[in-house]
């Protein structure tokens, strides 16, 4: 078992134990060992970083194994520098997700826990796989933990959410599965990702392909016109499948996009870069200015990370490796960022049960601790320099200023429209006198939910002040995507 397996099971394995304890009589008990299953996870992953070798673009840690041998499809695994932090940032979160429902959860406490482990390994498993069949097992698969969730310990609008999030995702995967149907009769019989790329596809499959994936990925990231059923399950979710919905799952989209759509079809995407600019700018300057309006924080929060996510397909799509770096920084930034805005929204709600901005006023009177925390996460979520929300997007906005000027322009108004809505949030919520008995009546944060939210504000101002690291691994598999991508694979 090589260090991606240990990576994908250990966490389900964990998950699938917890399901044996019974109701809630043993709640103490199944939240140390979800904690301890989410511990290892993470420690599993680490040497994953400490033991890569940065200045090579091939896939590191490969494991293959023979799955299905009749349809040729195995059990092949590898990392690169664009997929290697995202695993590490799936092992982080979910860490900080158990911790965060330490005290809330009452009610099924085993069967929430296992639902999030589990999740954790199968997201691992995506941005692990190498054969067109196991990603895309792996993809659906990240749909029946999160439905559960949302659907057991969402709100009253639950099950509609829930229905909605699974539908909406689940139809614009059958198109995926159609594209690697036909991947596999092209390449005569092998669901191998290597080998899909080096397909000379004439230019027609190249489009339907594109498109295909595009109905799957742009669902998931997710993109205008295809964002509507994000602020409603943020709105139902508990806190910690916001968080994880935001930080990861909305990631899997975006990865799908450097893994099948550039690689496989590079001509279709050079061909309708357009298109997909055009999405990306309606979405970072319309969809901010919606957010700008919310009365609800966390739909605020969740129109605000398609806005954010914007800048993501924005850089990828202009072609230049400052633009995809900036755009993968971007996803790894607002992993940190929006998890912690939407468990700092959930700090609140558990106290006062309401995400009204309108019921709050004046918290920094009564929370101190925790409104510098929220203060933090509101200017990393502005893009203030010093933060993990600025690198990305300075990167994907001077990108895009080099691609061309006015589009550059229009990129970096999102900064102008980011901070709106985000310090009108602020003020309202945190600043000014005290306004009602519910603010006055609130106590701090415990040890608890302080320790949750530090770990988030190390990860937070150590990728703002160092991004090397970051960058530094991606650097080497981003230029050698591009330079696949630039050479046209039209049959000559």
């Amino acid at each position: 078992m090589g260090m991606l397996s240990l990576a994908i099971w250990t966490p389900i394995f964990f998950g699938v134990l917890l399901l044996a304890f019974g109701r809630d009589e043993h709640a103490n008990v199944v939240r140390w060992i979800a904690l301890l299953g989410a511990l290892t996870s993470f420690l599993v992953t680490i040497p994953l970083y400490t033991a890569f070798d940065i200045s090579s673009g091939a896939m590191q840690f490969v494991e293959n194994m023979p799955w299905i041998l009749r349809f040729n499809m195995n059990y092949h695994l590898g990392v690169d520098g664009i997929s290697l932090w995202f695993v590490l940032l799936t092992s982080f979160i979910t860490v900080v997700v158990i911790i965060a429902g330490w005290e809330v959860i009452t009610e099924r406490v085993n069967q929430y826990m296992g639902a999030f482990l589990v999740l954790s390994g199968v997201m691992v498993g995506v941005f692990c796989a190498l054969d067109g069949m196991l990603f895309y097992v792996f993809f659906e698969a990240t749909l029946i933990p999160m439905y559960l969730i949302i659907g057991v310990w969402g709100g009253p609008n639950k099950i509609y959410a829930a229905f909605k999030f699974f539908l909406y995702t689940l139809l614009g995967s059958l198109l995926m599965l159609v594209a690697l149907i036909y991947l596999y009769i092209a390449s005569e019989g092998s669901f191998d990702l290597a080998t899909w790329q080096q397909l000379p596809l004439a230019a027609q499959p190249q489009t339907l392909l594109f498109f295909a994936f595009f109905a799957a990925f742009a669902v998931k990231v997710p993109m205008w016109p295809v964002h509507t059923w994000l602020p409603d399950v943020h709105v139902e979710a508990p806190t910690g499948g916001s968080a994880v919905l935001a930080a990861i799952m909305l990631k899997l989209g975006a990865y799908g996009f450097l893994r099948f759509s550039l690689p496989i079809a590079p001509d279709a995407s050079h061909e309708w870069a357009w298109l997909m600019i055009a999405l990306s700018l309606i979405a970072v300057v319309y969809v901010g200015l919606v957010a700008v309006v919310q009365q609800d924080m966390k739909k605020l929060v969740a129109y605000s990370s398609v806005a954010h996510m914007g800048f993501v397909t924005l850089g990828f799509f202009i072609f230049s490796s400052l633009g995809v770096s900036g755009g993968i920084v971007q996803m790894i930034a607002h992993g940190f960022v929006s998890a912690a805005m939407f468990l700092c929204i959930g700090v609140l709600y558990d106290r006062v049960h309401s995400r009204e901005i309108a019921s709050y006023g004046g918290v920094v009177n009564t929370m101190p601790k925790f409104a510098a925390f929220a203060l933090l996460f509101a200017m990393a979520n502005c893009g203030l320099p010093g933060t993990a929300g600025f690198v990305g997007e300075w990167m994907v906005i001077l990108a895009t200023v080099k691609f061309n000027f006015w589009l550059g322009m229009l990129a970096a108004s999102a900064l102008i429209f980011g901070a709106a809505y985000t310090l009108w949030m602020v003020k309202r919520v945190y600043l000014g006198p005290v306004t009602n008995d519910d603010v006055r009546e609130l106590k701090d944060i415990n040890t608890r939910e302080f320790l949750m939210l530090s770990l988030l504000a190390l990860a937070v101002l150590a990728m703002g002040l160092y991004p090397k690291p970051f960058t530094d691994v991606m650097n080497v598999s981003v230029t050698q995507l591009l330079e696949h991508v630039a050479h046209s694979k039209l049959p000559q």
